[in-house]
């Protein structure tokens, strides 16, 4: 959401709409108010909200709530423009009127004019590969005299730039961003009334594969979203005699080769500033079909900030390495680039290779059994064209990378003039945390770098391999990220994709939006392994946590057909196909295996800490054994997951108001309970699988029985300690194993393993110079020798422990949008201090508390429209009205002494 700026304490404030926008929001034609109540201590009874747009009378509501609200009046007209503010009133009076807050809505649909135009057609273009093709440069003209406004209107089958009479358009990257082009096309809108003069004016629209027909994936398969190429773009042009004026792109305009010779978004780019301007060739018109043009509800994807050359060094061979100190995602902006002719090649990684200091990429190539290597590839060239203002930046691509090594054969190069961009979604932050452990610190500092890297346009899972919307990673991580960042828009977004996505037997694509399109494609392996539990289950746990959240009921409603889709998928399969263990059991299945979901493919516990071979070298299943690990039985974590979305689509039934769903599922839910305790469980709270992740699962989904539970705890401790007090969780349990173990009293150790520095550890990845969370838990060995992707975020959704236990700030069980909450620090030895803050939808928490001696000092700051429980060490518990509330306690000891105001 874009909030407004510089509003008074004593009104409402943060005033957004549910729409993103670059310069300004931009909306459909209903968007969807919020902001926060007035930095007072009495909660308001209800608002006022005065909206004016485009000269017509104000409109006045008067509404109770100040969380999402429906649009209160006719819908907007393209174009539009609205002002609006809103106070509060309250028993003890009425606020201050807020700060006006300003938004646009875009062109909407029915009312575009624009044709869509295609490149001319190449016959040797089109022959190259995906990865190799170049950029497109589209031109056209018109007359126009004294504007007073104009708004470009521009949207893409492809990534594309705008530029007017030269100016580049907007601050948006990679537009028009990642969807599902088969159902969903984004526009963008930007104010451009600085860049038309009177006279003759130039557009032109630099065009590339993207997203739309580039490469995809870690084995770079073409995309397959389409053929052929496209942009639409209408300026809207407001004069000042009062007359407006329409531009569109038509048949009219032309296109041509120009600088950039090679595009693609995972291989990289070559842009010649010597090479000739292409002839200027007739555009081809309406030669696509593409969706309803809509409007974004997420932020747009960025230039973040820059980063400095850390280090510049040359090695024997000539070449350079440079060092930024962060792993991210973004590109190098080149601002010297030598004498005309000179070539700088740039290549990007992750890793220097321990024995010669060189850039390595090899632990990133890939290979699936009995096919060639795919050899990883992030590569850039330049040829300078000797203007001493050229500056090299490749904006029709993005990379994963804190080294680049840069080859220019004797051309200095200056270190100054090299940068790191980082780019990714402009997420605003909404939570920091602090405290007395400076490890944890930087633990926490590592692992929102690491979201920040895979944040780019869609949650992926790693911004070099990859680079795709895998599902399970943003369900395991998405309660974190909700408390670094307001992911509100951004994750509605993503989750049109995966709607989009849905096959149509309601199975889940393991990643949206899908360019391999598995829901149309006759691929035995990817049908096959479609529909894993933990992965799928995102469309229903992701729009529940962000309620949850966020308070966002719409998104509910907007995913539901999908959830059910995808719950009865997960039921049916359940009850009709059988792991063959079981067949082998007995032939006709046990009463219970009804609800036992394990004759699917399930990615399982992912990722767990690989076994070491007797010679201390790293076993890998999946690649040791693919066949072995593929039917291997993962029933335990098919049919927990399949309780837990069950029981989670109840609760939304009943939130929507669906009571006969909400039985239903509800009592579905506790028969697949049932099931999992009769399969997996017995009666001395072993699991039959016996892992750390089962017996985490267990405890964290309620699927223990009450009784069970220390049982189940002391399991989970043996399996630990067994491990010489290291983890043994995987992609799907980790983030709950230190809250369960706190949870079930056992908090020292829980502290043990996150302070743990051998491996597998968070500290230990730290210790071996991790700046981004790695895929594995030894991404780098003893040796310095690197293996799989080292910025995958998963395993960072540990830091929730840090906000939720160490700070002691959560959610109260049954709050929606943070009505109520709890601060309870988990006190350890190595940290006698934190602080935090959370910029919540109702306003900004804050959490600080110290131990001195035997002494514990806490203060808590509550929003208006929130109440705080806050629990002491020894089960105190007192209660926090909106304001700031101080305490202290003698640890071990009754109250000493409080104070609330």
């Amino acid at each position: 959401m874009a909030p407004s700026a510089h509003d008074a304490p004593s009104a409402p404030y943060d005033l957004a709409i549910d729409f993103g926008g670059d310069r300004f929001p931009v909306s459909g034609g209903r968007p969807r108010l919020s902001w926060k109540p007035p930095k007072s201590a009495a909660a308001p009874s209800e608002y006022e909200l005065e909206i004016h747009s485009d000269g017509r009378p104000p409109h006045y509501a008067r509404v109770a709530d100040h969380l999402l609200i429906d649009w209160p009046t006719r819908p907007l007209r393209s174009g539009e423009q609205v002002s609006w503010r809103a106070r509060s009133h309250a028993p003890d009076g009425t606020s201050a009127w807020s700060t006006w807050h300003t938004f646009e809505a875009g062109l909407l649909d029915e009312d575009w004019t624009a044709r869509w135009i295609t490149p001319a057609h190449d016959p040797e273009v089109a022959r190259r590969p995906p990865g190799t093709r170049p950029a497109h440069v589209l031109r056209g003209t018109f007359h126009t005299s004294d504007v007073v406004r104009a708004r470009l209107y521009a949207t893409a089958l492809g990534v594309y730039e705008a530029f007017v009479n030269g100016e580049r358009v907007g601050s948006v990257e990679l537009s028009p961003g990642s969807t599902s082009y088969d159902r969903t096309l984004y526009a963008q809108a930007a104010d451009v009334t600085s860049s038309v003069c009177p006279g003759t004016n130039t557009i032109e629209v630099v065009l590339s594969d993207g997203w739309y027909r580039g490469q995809v994936g870690a084995f770079r398969k073409p995309a397959g979203w389409g053929e052929l190429l496209a942009v639409r773009l209408e300026l809207r042009l407001e004069l000042a005699d009062g007359t407006r004026q329409a531009v569109r792109s038509d048949e009219h305009w032309t296109s041509a080769a120009g600088p950039v010779t090679r595009a693609d978004l995972m291989d990289g780019q070559i842009t010649d500033f010597l090479a000739a301007r292409g002839p200027e060739r007739p555009v081809l018109a309406d030669a696509v079909t593409a969706p309803a043009i809509d409007w974004s509800p997420a932020p747009p994807v960025r230039r973040i900030e820059d980063l400095p050359t850390a280090s510049l060094t040359r090695l024997p061979n000539g070449a350079w390495i440079a060092d930024f100190g962060q792993n991210a995602s973004g590109w190098i902006a080149l601002a010297d680039l030598g004498p005309a002719g000179t070539r700088s090649v740039i290549d990007y990684g992750e890793h220097l290779d321990p024995a010669t200091g060189d850039l390595t990429t090899s632990h990133l190539d890939i290979q699936r059994p009995g096919d060639p290597v795919t050899v990883f590839v992030q590569h850039d060239e330049v040829v300078s064209s000797g203007a001493a203002d050229d500056v090299f930046e490749p904006r029709h691509t993005i990379h994963g990378f804190r080294y680049a090594r840069l080859v220019r054969g004797d051309t200095p190069l200056d270190a100054s003039r090299l940068t790191m961009r980082v780019v990714h979604t402009d997420l605003r932050p909404t939570g920091t945390f602090a405290c007395a452990n400076e490890d944890l610190n930087r633990l926490h500092e590592v692992a929102r770098w690491s979201f920040r890297g895979n944040a780019v346009d869609v949650p992926t899972d790693c911004p070099t391999r990859e680079r795709i919307g895998w599902t399970g990673d943003y369900q395991v991580f998405l309660p974190s990220a909700t408390r670094l960042y307001d992911v509100s828009g951004f994750s509605r977004k993503w989750l049109r994709s995966v709607r989009d996505d849905q096959l149509d037997d309601g199975r889940i694509a393991n990643f949206s939006p899908d360019g391999r399109r598995i829901k149309l494609r006759g691929d035995q392996r990817l049908d096959m392994m479609t529909g894993s539990a933990g992965w799928g289950d995102a469309i229903v746990l992701v729009p529940w946590e962000l309620y949850e959240t966020y308070g966002d009921r719409r998104g509910l409603v907007e995913n539901w057909d999908a959830m059910v889709r995808w719950v009865e998928w997960e039921l049916a399969t359940a009850r009709t196909a059988r792991h063959p263990s079981r067949v082998a059991r007995s032939t006709e299945p046990l009463p219970h295996e009804e609800f036992i979901w394990d004759g699917s493919f399930h990615w399982g516990e992912w990722a767990e800490p690989k076994p070491r071979a007797e010679d201390g070298s790293l076993v890998e299943p999946t690649r040791g054994d693919p066949d072995a690990w593929m039917r291997s039985d993962k029933g335990e974590v098919g049919t927990a997951f399949l309780y837990r979305s069950t029981a989670t689509l109840a609760r939304i039934a009943r939130v929507l108001g669906r009571e006969a769903d909400a039985a239903h599922y509800t009592r579905l839910a506790e028969r697949i309970k049932e099931a999992w305790r009769t399969e997996f469980l017995d009666d001395a709270g072993h699991t039959t699988v016996d892992t750390q992740a089962s017996y985490v699962r267990a405890l964290a989904y309620g699927l223990a029985p009450e009784a069970l539970r220390d049982a189940v705890a002391a399991r989970l401790i043996a399996r630990i300690e067994a491990a010489g007090t290291h983890l043994g969780t995987g992609f799907l349990s980790t983030a709950d194993l230190l809250p369960v173990l706190a949870d079930t009293g056992h908090a020292d150790l829980a502290y043990q393993i996150l302070l743990q520095r051998s491996s597998p550890s968070w500290l230990g990845m730290l210790d071996r110079g991790a700046t981004t969370i790695w895929e594995d838990w030894d991404g780098v060995d003893e040796n310095g020798i690197a293996r799989d992707s080292l910025n995958h975020y998963s395993k960072g959704a540990v830091i929730r422990f840090l906000h939720t236990h160490t700070l002691g700030l959560r959610q109260a069980e049954n709050s929606v949008a943070w009505e109520r909450f709890v601060v309870a620090p988990v006190l350890h030895p190595s940290v006698d201090w934190a602080r935090g803050t959370y910029d919540s939808p109702r306003g900004t928490i804050a959490v600080a508390w110290r131990t001195e001696g035997s002494e514990l000092y806490i203060s808590v700051d509550v929003p208006p429209t929130s109440t705080a429980t806050v629990v002491f060490p020894d089960g105190e518990a007192l209660t926090a009205a909106p304001g700031r509330f101080t305490a202290h306690r003698r640890l071990g000891a009754r109250r000493m002494a409080d104070d609330h105001r």
